[in-house]
């Protein structure tokens, strides 16, 4: 991201055409493009402590599955974007900046750690929404120069993610105690059977003799 804004910058030549332009053949590029561009310092300013500080947490807490996850909400919330973000016919809309990203990570975060019902990883949940969960207001169109479709799409990507991936990644603990508990509770059909078996034949032999 800093390294094509020096590029922008120093050579004074514009990237925006390489971002997600709507509904049209030359914005597809724009799917895995368009987060690398930003349109000032400000933009990209404000889009690099959350992305590295979400990064950080998604790989550090979900490591087995934090390359597909990253991989899966960067490309869907980017597909979303082209087939529903705005545009016009009398000039072009791009759509640019990694705040699709951010906004995934974030609900990825927030909603693995609410379907795992995961202890640690609801307290990553809480924390997620306690440092940027006022971010969640950019998915309405508050902002005409703000592309809320961006943060819609990327939250959604999140949320989906996060479901899928919920049976892989790190999972609750279950102790021994427990599946014994669970045992005790639901005994196995055929010793009942075999139990009622005896009893039966018992009172049978008795009656007999």
């Amino acid at each position: 991201m800093w390294l094509v804004f020096w590029v922008e910058n120093s050579s004074g030549i514009r990237f925006s055409e390489f971002g997600v332009l709507p509904r049209t053949l030359s914005g597809l590029k724009g799917i895995f493009l368009s987060v690398f561009i930003h349109g000032d310092i400000d933009h990209i300013t404000s889009n690099s402590l959350p992305l590295l500080v979400l990064g950080m947490i998604l790989f550090f807490f979900y490591k087995p599955i934090a390359k597909q996850a990253f991989v899966w909400i960067w490309l869907i919330s980017g597909l979303w974007l082209w087939i529903g973000g705005r545009n016009n016919e009398y000039y072009p809309v791009y759509h640019i900046g990694a705040s699709t990203l951010i906004y995934g990570l974030a609900t990825f975060l927030f909603f693995s750690g609410v379907f795992r019902k995961h202890r640690n990883l609801m307290v990553v949940s809480a924390l997620v929404v306690f440092l940027y969960g006022s971010i969640m207001w950019g998915i309405f169109p508050l902002k005409k120069e703000m592309s809320w479709e961006g943060h819609l799409f990327g939250a959604i990507s999140g949320l989906l993610v996060a479901f899928n991936y919920r049976k892989e990644g790190p999972q609750p603990k279950k102790f021994e105690w427990e599946e014994e508990k669970e045992d005790d509770e639901f005994p196995k059909s055929e010793d009942s059977e075999s139990n009622e078996g005896t009893i039966i034949n018992y009172i049978y032999n008795e009656r007999k003799e």
